[in-house]
């Protein structure tokens, strides 16, 4: 009795650390954005909390913002536009570009057809709503690949579904997306940058 006992608590134990996914707290001067980072694109989630614990985001810009796209950020605050090295990609058929979903920028094809990420430079969708007629017609013309739960999102909740396949996603918000459409939401200029700009405070892990 004692030893099943045990047994169940090991499962148990290893049952919770399965279930746990690391989030991470963005302060920015718009509001506070709260990400979870997916277990199963570890390359990516264990890069983004190095370059937390690192102060790397530590005031950092989002510097290209397009409304109903996305918000970009993940330069460095002194002006580095990345670490200087880029992440293998680790994309995901059961993670898409919903609104919320966190990913990572990278070069275009032609120069990496690997599709390698960016060692910082992330970005957080905000999309549109689409119809099922529109999904259809991504489908047919980017040659994507819908299941009827990415439908079900797309035509209520929105996003960016001609990026699904392209980008590594890697993580979601869990609270904040009102902030994330502040954001999208403020005056740009020249190459998409905030006239006003738009500032990480601080990044930390909240569930250490």
């Amino acid at each position: 009795m004692k030893k099943l006992f045990l047994i169940l608590c090991v499962l148990l134990g290893m049952t919770a650390q399965a279930q746990k996914e690391t989030k991470v707290l963005i302060k920015t001067n718009q509001g506070d954005i709260t990400v979870k980072l997916y277990d199963d694109t570890p390359l990516h989630r264990d890069n983004f909390i190095k370059l937390v614990n690192e102060g790397w985001f530590t005031g950092s810009p989002f510097h290209r913002v397009i409304k109903d796209f996305m918000i970009q950020g993940g330069q460095n605050a002194d002006g580095r536009v990345d670490p200087g090295y880029t992440i293998p990609a680790e994309i995901k058929s059961n993670h898409y570009h919903f609104k919320g979903a966190l990913a990572a920028a990278r070069m275009g094809d032609q120069v990496n057809p690997k599709k390698n990420s960016s060692g910082s430079q992330f970005y957080i969708v905000q999309g549109n709503v689409f119809t099922t007629q529109q999904l259809e017609r991504f489908r047919d013309y980017y040659g994507k690949t819908f299941t009827k739960a990415m439908v079900d999102v797309y035509t209520t909740k929105g996003g960016t579904p001609h990026l699904d396949g392209d980008y590594t996603v890697f993580g979601e918000v869990v609270e904040g997306l009102e902030v994330v459409d502040k954001i999208a939401a403020v005056k740009t200029g020249y190459m998409d940058v905030p006239v006003e700009p738009v500032k990480i405070i601080s990044a930390e892990i909240i569930n250490k």
